[in-house]
């Protein structure tokens, strides 16, 4: 009988993500030569040679690749076990693994654990931050319980559950307070700031500026919203950003903020998790707490008359 224990499938499906062993161990909170050791031992008891060793990277053999994806399938399961019995518990606890998109976390992420650890005290949250298309492969290889991110995502597999609808606003330098704000056709036609490929609020952006996914060299591109109002606060361009992120990101810079005309640019926020997912009444409930913690963030913003207008929203 073939002998190999679930770590070291564990460890295995690390070294398959992250194709370095350094970058593995460190994911595992293992030394390097731990689970260099351990994937050997494995390779032993199912006889046959997984990855091929190099001093900067691993590549998987023919047989490691497919190995890869069922350990993942494994995993998974092994997973949604624990899940089964957490589900079968009238109170919320353990481990939950929740995903959000840079354009809410710094955000909403602040309001969210600190209702969820008042009101469940006995869940272990890890968050995980980073553009939707990764969280989706996360939450479909079992990796984050559910993930919040702006809606639809389109996906058979999963359940998309909407929470709260929030507006885009207009950043521009702060000499341009009072002035007209422009049409979304008269945004065509200034240097746009943009987040770069890969946010999905860059795609919100550019649908409203009725621009293509590949915009004209006039699109500046940055990694981060306050890089985007920093650029704006330095006089480069102007730009878009999601209304909860106001307060955060214009309070040290020069700038001015205005609301568009109405139909307002705007995104719909919500949670989505596996259909599968034996956590799918526990799940509902947490949806419930963030859309508590997105209406006190709301109650929150209290405009402000500085001469700057660096957080005060014309209209």
């Amino acid at each position: 009988m073939i002998q190999f224990t679930l770590r070291q499938l564990r460890y295995f499906d690390a070294l398959a993500r992250h194709g370095h062993f350094g970058r593995a161990a460190e994911a595992c909170a293992i030394t390097q030569p731990a689970l260099s050791m351990q994937i050997k031992e494995l390779e032993e008891a199912l006889g046959g040679v997984l990855l091929e060793r190099s001093a900067r990277q691993v590549v998987l053999t023919k047989f490691g690749e497919e190995l890869a994806q069922r350990v993942r399938e494994i995993l998974r399961s092994v997973d949604e076990l624990g899940d089964f019995a957490r589900a079968s518990r009238d109170q919320l606890v353990g481990r939950l693994r929740i995903g959000m998109i840079p354009t809410i976390a710094p955000y909403l992420l602040p309001k969210v654990i600190g209702n969820l650890t008042q009101m469940h005290p006995e869940l272990d949250i890890h968050v995980r931050e980073t553009v939707t298309p990764k969280l989706i492969k996360e939450l479909a290889e079992g990796r984050l319980d559910t993930a919040i991110v702006a809606l639809p995502v389109s996906e058979p597999s999963l359940t998309e559950v909407a929470l709260f609808t929030e507006n885009f606003l207009l950043v521009r330098p702060g000499e341009d307070e009072g002035t007209p704000v422009p049409s979304s056709e008269a945004l065509r036609e200034m240097k746009l700031l943009l987040l770069e490929e890969g946010h999905c609020f860059r795609e919100q952006a550019l649908s409203f500026c009725n621009m293509k996914s590949s915009p004209p060299r006039e699109v500046l591109e940055a990694s981060s919203l306050s890089t985007l109002v920093q650029m704006v606060g330095a006089g480069i361009g102007v730009t878009l950003i999601p209304e909860m992120a106001v307060g955060v990101e214009t309070r040290s810079a020069s700038v001015s903020v205005a609301r568009f005309k109405d139909p307002q640019p705007s995104r719909t926020i919500g949670m989505v998790w596996r259909k599968t997912s034996p956590l799918s009444r526990q799940l509902m409930q947490i949806s419930e707490v963030v859309c508590l913690s997105a209406d006190a963030l709301r109650e929150q913003r209290v405009p402000k008359s500085s001469a700057r207008s660096r957080s005060r929203i014309a209209r």
